[in-house]
């Protein structure tokens, strides 16, 4: 029996361009630090390496993007599966697996739907 894949929690992508061990498998580059919501994250990075670095971070972020708003796009969510998604794709994985427990009718574009952290818990 094959285990679907859920949403664990909130996550953010910080692509340095170098290779760093026991990352999601699917992140080549960079790191993720995890977290109950986005804002967790950006504190424990914070803490860890201080506010010029988080700034420094979130720059190589912008730079390595297409676009400014691209930004959001290394807002995402960790899975069961090891894996890193968008809040694009996790929206589409927690709502197949019932997940969104709160604002399905404020958070529901359909094609544009993301998920934020408050839609799980």
């Amino acid at each position: 029996m094959t285990q679907k894949e859920f949403i664990l929690c909130a996550a953010i992508w910080y692509n340095t361009g170098d290779k760093h061990e026991l990352q999601p498998y699917n992140i080549e580059t960079g790191f993720v630090v995890a977290g109950r919501r986005h804002c967790d994250c950006y504190a424990t990075v914070k803490a860890l390496v201080g506010m010029d670095e988080v700034k420094k971070l979130k720059m190589l972020n912008a730079e390595r993007t297409m676009s400014l708003e691209d930004h959001r796009m290394h807002q995402g969510f960790l899975t069961s599966k090891n894996r890193y998604v968008d809040r694009k794709e996790a929206w589409k994985i927690a709502k197949e697996n019932n997940q969104i427990k709160y604002g399905l009718e404020a958070s529901d574009r359909g094609e544009d739907s993301i998920l934020i952290s408050e839609n799980l818990y």
